[in-house]
């Protein structure tokens, strides 16, 4: 093995680090915090839609009614997201570390 080959051999492994190490420290908290964000507005707008599903009542109901048949992959899962999910003040002081 040369010394050429071994410089090679030595930057591929470096790199192989370094892209690790960046993915771990910045790329993977960000990530998660805009998964949690975004969950959290998908969750606003459909309590928004159909406030019914916690008997709390809304004159628009009816017209929000016809956003269901889009919507019915994501609502059972909503539903019970939301009836299984802690308060939202703990879960937005977990968010910021409280």
């Amino acid at each position: 093995m040369t010394v050429a080959d071994r410089i090679d051999a030595y930057r591929t492994v470096l790199e192989e680090w370094l892209r690790g190490l960046f993915h771990g420290m910045i790329t993977h908290p960000a990530y998660e915090k805009i998964e949690q964000e975004a969950e959290d507005l998908e969750d606003a707008f459909m309590l928004a839609c159909f406030p019914d599903a916690f008997g709390i009542p809304s004159p628009v109901s009816y017209y929000t009614a016809e956003l269901l048949p889009f919507l019915e992959d994501e609502y059972e899962g909503w539903e019970r997201r939301m009836w299984d999910r802690q308060s939202v003040i703990e879960r937005k002081g977990h968010q910021y570390h409280f």
